[in-house]
């Protein structure tokens, strides 16, 4: 009786708003429907957030896309940063002060830029190189060396070094070298660094018959894809300060294997930099300009 009650009182108010009892049990569905689809998508960045913590909208979006057509549901891009604002899931980038690493007031030979407007059409044709600092506890600093296939974006050689020696780069190139397939035409790119200009640094590349080019200023936009890859790895994949050397090592070697295998990246059409290496002819590209002002919204 009480039922009957409940659902004549349904019906009036139904008719007073101009809807009728079949649009509203609709409305309930897929608004159960809806919130069933949120829970899902919210588990599912959480747990590519495990590996990758500060993975931003754009990437999330990009890897959840094979587990939405497996449940039949799609949401945007924009959809999504909305459930993650919501959701308090969103990624904040911190900047900080570091120490230097680069210092090119030195008597050793400079190299002339020979990537300017390069363009590239498959892996191991151009390397580029630098060095990041990396945050330990009271005020100290380790070094992360990297060489980056720039064709791929893939990270071909590191290394983690207590010092800003030429040790840490030389080791990080030993390693690429290894890595490398064929003897085509390579380049090595970086700036202009004690390091690089070393006597063993220039020894190795040109043993192994690589061009040496440097960049011609102080300006990070002229050695930009090594300064993006840098970023990458601190600000969504390392933490922001490590009790030791040790541990700092062990979390770049997790890091950067995440970050090859694991994470779409939007300068090689969303593929991983592994597969991306595995390609031939021109990638497309799908990133706005690494010096322009970005918008609030989740992290790309």
């Amino acid at each position: 009786m009480k039922m009957q009650s409940c659902s004549r009182g349904l019906r009036e108010l139904c008719r007073l708003l101009g809807y009728s009892p079949q649009a509203y049990y609709q409305y309930q569905k897929t608004s159960g429907k809806r919130a069933l689809e949120e829970d899902l998508l919210i588990g599912q960045i959480i747990h590519h957030r495990v590996l990758q913590p500060k993975l931003g909208g754009q990437k999330l979006h990009e890897m959840m896309r094979p587990f939405m057509a497996d449940h039949s549901m799609y949401i945007g891009r924009d959809l999504l940063f909305d459930l993650m604002r919501e959701n308090g899931l969103q990624i904040r980038k911190r900047r900080r002060r570091g120490s230097r690493t680069t210092d090119s007031n030195h008597w050793m030979k400079k190299y002339p830029d020979l990537i300017r407007d390069i363009k590239l059409g498959r892996a191991d044709e151009l390397w580029v190189s630098d060095i990041t600092y990396i945050h330990l506890q009271k005020n100290r600093f380790a070094y992360l060396s990297l060489v980056t296939d720039a064709y791929s974006r893939k990270i071909v050689g590191f290394c983690m070094n207590k010092d800003l020696s030429a040790e840490g780069p030389f080791t990080a190139l030993e390693m690429a070298l290894k890595g490398r397939t064929g003897d085509t035409s390579l380049i090595h790119h970086s700036d202009r660094g004690s390091q690089y200009c070393s006597d063993s640094y220039v020894s190795l590349l040109k043993s192994a018959g690589i061009n040496i080019s440097m960049t011609q200023s102080g300006d990070p936009r002229d050695n930009a894809i090594a300064e993006r890859v840098n970023g990458i790895l601190k600000q969504e994949l390392l933490e922001e300060v490590y009790p030791n050397i040790k541990q700092a090592q062990s979390s770049a070697e997790i890091a950067i294997d995440t970050y090859n295998r694991l994470r779409p990246h939007s300068s090689v059409d969303m593929l991983t930099p592994d597969k991306a290496h595995m390609q031939t002819g021109p990638i497309k590209r799908r990133w706005r300009s690494l010096f322009k002002r970005h918008s609030q919204s989740p992290a790309a």
